[in-house]
């Protein structure tokens, strides 16, 4: 194996990790409305049911490996990313049951407005244009996705709203957790810190948003919280988590931006929300401008450098 093929490998296997983490999330949108109860309720049982699990992990490392559980360090940066990813999910889960999928995926997709230039800034990143350029490609193939979408669903100003506000809180998780990924914080550790702090921020917004609807839950509400507590509770977040040692966060929300073809496909599939004939082009030059940013990040180029990976990294098992 050459120095090159080397360097190269953790580029690949993160971004492979980003487009894994991208389906999970893709899907989770329609699990949310699903149940037809308040976005609150589920989105608050999933983080409690996402934080035991990852504890029970953590626990059973521990007694298989001897590997320590989070230090004060770990604590200290990851705390103020799991603080605003509660308000992530508070208001996300809560603005999508008031809006249309496809407004909320819309809305979402603008967030590399604010992470490409905050990379640039906080990182010293420099993003490779070569690749982000075709990411224009899955914007104008999201426009014509959204904007041939069928009347159906209800969006809401309210609605709209709730989800911008949720970006920006997305955007800040994302900026922290890359700083607490370059000092060093492993993903098990960053995730159970993450997954148990959020629910603080969660909690209050549930309880007044939802009140007598948190208890007691429905056998669908119950599926949908354990499908997403997995889904996206651990696998989407840990494997987006881990990305970001080797991926640059432009390159990752620039992918992410094509999750809202996705999203429509499986609002179609599970709830029924109908694909018109015009949006098929919109998901092809979307899935086709994915493919062409996937395939040219892993190209070296003058004007890119490589994500510094962090000095050092917790162990995993």
């Amino acid at each position: 194996m050459n120095a090159r093929t080397a360097t190269r490998r953790p580029l690949f296997v993160g971004m492979l990790a980003v487009v894994a983490s991208v389906l999970c999330f893709s899907l989770s949108f329609s699990i949310i409305k699903w149940p037809d109860i308040p976005g609150s309720v589920i989105a608050w049982w999933r983080l409690v049911v996402s934080s035991v699990l990852w504890w029970m992990l953590l626990v059973g490392r521990r007694v298989r490996t001897g590997a320590a559980l989070p230090p004060k360090t770990a604590w200290a940066l990851s705390v103020p990313p799991a603080l605003c990813f509660g308000v992530n999910v508070a208001l996300l889960f809560l603005g999508i049951t008031r809006t249309s999928v496809a407004h909320g995926e819309f809305i979402n997709a603008m967030a590399p407005l604010v992470l490409i230039p905050a990379g640039m800034l906080m990182f010293g990143e420099h993003p490779n244009w070569k690749a982000l350029r075709w990411g224009l490609v899955s914007l104008v193939g999201l426009v014509i996705v959204l904007s041939n979408g069928p009347a159906r669903g209800v969006a809401t100003v309210q609605g709209d709203v709730l989800v911008g506000a949720s970006v920006l809180a997305f955007c800040a998780y994302q900026l922290l957790a890359r700083r607490a990924r370059a000092r060093g914080v492993g993903p098990w550790d960053f995730m159970t810190v993450v997954m148990t702090v959020a629910v603080v921020t969660a909690t209050p917004v549930a309880v007044f948003t939802a009140g007598d609807d948190m208890w007691p839950l429905s056998a669908k509400a119950w599926a949908a919280v354990a499908m997403l507590s997995v889904l996206t509770g651990m696998a989407g977040h840990g494997m987006l988590y881990y990305a970001q040692r080797s991926v640059p966060i432009s390159t990752i929300s620039t992918i992410q931006a094509g999750q809202p073809s996705l999203s429509a496909l499986w609002a179609w599939l599970l709830l029924d929300e109908a694909i018109v004939a015009a949006q098929v082009p919109g998901m092809i030059l979307v899935t086709l401008g994915l493919v062409l940013v996937f395939t040219f990040s892993l190209r070296p180029t003058k004007g890119a450098t490589e994500p510094a990976l962090p000095t050092q990294d917790v162990p995993t098992a």
